[in-house]
């Protein structure tokens, strides 16, 4: 049964359609906001897996370029692996959806986004979150929605409602607030050194407007929605629940007082192994398994609570001990390494031409990109033994947060004309690797003598609540915490303000003023960790390594970039090929040349130079004689570009054939004496020797002499055509 419900948002219509599309999926509901349409489908597979203690949720995000009348730019001309946006999509759409299913529900659920339209107005992004809480409602899945996203954005001091993808760029702030009606589920943000009091305020802002389009999905839900499914609860014996839970107070304390993640970790697996040997003949395994992880739970929880101390003693809001050091890598062009507590990053900065910049093939606005954070997550950081693979999404998210982070602090493409590319190796991992590579890269920056505004850190925040409503916020969570924990607030920024964040959460929902309790505490961690990684550099080196390429910026006249480029690249190639330097031409006349040698970088230069430059009175130079007539010689002074030498002006004495004088393939120094009004160039060897006078005249030996005659019309069509093009003086800062 076709159902349409629509309400504006923004100032843009909202509808969610179902009962045209894709009626075979368990639900399908069709998303359109203003010319942007995604179809969201959602099913389940008819039977449950047993034995899984985990929602098991995928979530798929189809980017069709067609949606944005592009053909992809692959060999074969077919969308292949997702884009990296995509991914961040799923992401956010997973961390939305998780914490509202229900683990015993036990079924392969999956969720697919297909974006159909794109008007590249209205990101699509929260639409195929809005899809897909509008079918799991309507479906029988079992889930504790609706839940919807929006973007804010702050411009010109003001919050605004999903800003169009072109008003991003302008905005301090561009956030994705996640929310069911009564809390906020997730947070996903990207700023401007913005303050926390204008975060929170995004934040409840953002959470208001969810609840209107939540009352959409009400409408929607309440005509099309279905019965459903039931959902077992799991029965454990009372007396193995009591058992488990004596021994747990009684030997829990000695194994979470176990110094490292490795000491810890094998006390509570020798605690397991006692657990199992006592009950495992008389109940079944799986129970005793079931029960003590849930006491364990309980337990450790319990604890933190009551000693408002971190499970390794630490003060709720101590940071683990922390070093940092730059300049590990000698060949590099920047290193810095960051450790905090048993976790550790090596990021490693690389420099490059602007032609190295990572080519985009999606939805957006942008095509190129021109900073890039790679994040890698060994297996050998947790001490597992695991296949080394490609990324996934959860090293994508942790790569793509940490550019968030870093991006408002780098110069602009004009201050520092070059491509960065930082790789985060994680080297040892016990909670929040990313906010580490956030501190990584920022010393990276630093030794390599990349000019940034301000040094960036991070923390990771976390919260334990209790049933009696009690809770504590958590400073620099680790591994345990973030498990058994409730919340994962991830908080990136510098001494001014917030420039990322990212939250998790395993509850149907948090505070806003919770996260605003957490906000300020992360300040506080922020600023100390800052002050250390200033211990070791506190400012970018004012030099780049000496590895690392040298990009020179010129500027030539826009008339002149078809004479440097050459017929079919040819020029540009053979500089580039000469020099092995690269060289990147703008459409405004700015041409970026890079080498790590200084030669190559002037003989670059100067190539470039001669094939743009303008030929003007007065001017010498070194050229070759290209032709040899009875009258005079052509001499290229340029390449491509020629002037004649009269035989007059060939010598300060007479001079009975040119041949005498100059043969083909000369090198003579010549003076451009006249451009006559067709742009053809007279040169003069005369005026060029040592000692010419300069107030000599064209036509005269040492300012007297009979005049120079003229050429016969016969002559003057042996002349060359004039070259075409032709530069001006280059202007760049480098030069």
């Amino acid at each position: 049964m076709l159902q349409q419900v629509q309400r504006l948002v923004a100032g843009r219509p909202l509808s969610l359609e179902t009962g045209r599309l894709a009626q075979q999926a368990d639900a399908s509901v069709l998303v359109r906001y203003g010319d942007s349409i995604v179809l969201v489908t959602v099913c389940a597979a008819s039977e449950a897996v047993g034995g899984m203690d985990f929602v098991p949720l995928t979530v798929d995000y189809e980017e069709k370029l067609y949606a944005a009348g592009k053909i992809p730019g692959s060999f074969i001309r077919r969308e292949g692996r997702p884009t990296e946006d995509a991914t961040l999509t799923c992401r956010v759409v997973d961390r939305c959806l998780r914490p509202l299913l229900s683990k015993r529900f036990g079924r392969e659920t999956q969720v697919v986004a297909t974006v159909l339209s794109a008007d590249k107005e209205n990101n699509p992004d929260t639409c195929a979150l809005i899809g897909a809480s509008a079918a799991l409602s309507m479906s029988h899945i079992p889930f504790a929605g609706p839940v919807s996203a929006v973007h804010v954005g702050y411009v010109d001091g003001e919050l605004v409602l999903n800003p169009s993808m072109a008003l991003v760029p302008e905005s301090l702030l561009n956030i994705v607030v996640g929310s069911t009606r009564d809390a906020v589920v997730m947070v996903e943000a990207g700023a401007s050194e913005v303050s926390e009091e204008i975060v929170l305020q995004a934040i409840q802002f953002g959470h208001q407007a969810n609840i209107e389009i939540i009352g959409l999905q009400d409408e929607m839900t309440a005509a099309c929605g279905v019965e459903k499914a039931a959902v077992s609860t799991r029965e454990v014996a009372e007396d193995l629940v009591a058992d488990v839970a004596a021994l747990l107070k009684e030997r829990l304390s000695g194994a979470l007082e176990q110094t490292g993640k490795a000491s810890r970790s094998d006390a509570l697996e020798a605690l397991k192994a006692q657990v199992l040997s006592k009950w495992a003949e008389t109940y079944p395994e799986d129970e005793v398994v079931y029960v003590y992880q849930s006491e364990l739970r309980k337990h450790v929880r319990e604890h933190i609570l009551r000693t408002q101390q971190h499970v390794d003693g630490r003060r709720y809001d101590e940071i683990r001990p922390i070093t940092t050091e730059v300049g590990l890598l000698p060949c590099v062009h920047g290193s810095g390494l960051f450790t905090r507590g048993q976790t550790q990053a090596l990021t490693i900065t690389t420099l490059g031409s602007e032609r190295q910049e990572q080519l985009l093939d999606g939805l957006g606005l942008a095509d190129t990109k021109r900073f890039m954070h790679h994040y890698n997550f060994p297996p050998f950081s947790t001490g597992e033994v695991k296949r080394l693979r490609m990324p996934g999404r959860r090293e994508i998210g942790h790569g793509a947060l940490v550019e968030k982070a870093i991006s408002p602090v780098l110069p602009s493409e004009e201050e520092f004309p070059y491509t960065v590319r930082l790789v985060s190796e994680i080297l040892s991992s016990n909670g929040s690797s990313s906010m580490a590579s956030v501190c990584g890269s920022t010393l990276s920056l630093m030794d390599a003598g990349v000019p940034i505004k301000a040094p960036v850190a991070g923390i990771a925040m976390g919260v334990i609540s209790g049933e009696d409503g009690g809770r504590v916020i958590l400073t620099d969570i680790e591994g345990m915490e973030d498990a058994l924990g409730d919340m994962d607030f991830k908080v990136a920024g510098t001494a001014e303000g917030i420039t990322a964040l990212q939250l998790d959460i395993k509850l149907q929902g948090i505070d806003p003023g919770i996260l605003g309790e957490a906000l300020a505490q992360a300040r506080g961690a922020r600023l100390s960790i800052l002050s250390k990684m200033a211990e070791t550099i506190s400012a970018s080196r004012p030099e780049l390594s000496p590895f690392a390429p040298r990009v020179i910026e010129l500027r030539i006249d826009v008339e002149k970039i078809g004479a440097l480029i050459g017929p079919g690249g040819r020029n540009i190639r053979a500089i580039i090929e000469e020099t092995k330097a690269t060289i990147d031409v703008k459409n405004d006349g700015r041409v970026m040349i890079g080498s790590s040698n200084e030669e190559s970088t002037q003989r670059a230069i100067k190539m470039v130079g001669d094939l743009t430059r303008e030929a003007k009175l007065g001017d010498i130079f070194t050229g070759k004689v290209t032709r040899v007539f009875d009258f005079g010689a052509m001499v290229e002074i340029l390449p491509g570009k020629e002037g004649l030498v009269h035989i007059s002006e060939l010598a300060d004495h007479r001079v009975p054939t040119v041949r005498d004088e100059v043969d083909l393939g000369d090198e003579v120094t010549v003076k451009v004496i006249e451009i006559d009004s067709l742009g053809r160039i007279n040169l003069s060897r005369r005026a060029a020797l040592p000692g010419a006078r300069e107030d000599s005249e064209p036509g005269q030996i040492g300012g007297g002499g009979s005049a120079r005659p003229h050429r016969s019309p016969e002559q003057s069509r042996e002349r060359p055509p004039r070259s075409q093009g032709g530069p001006r003086r280059f202007s760049g800062r480098d030069r």
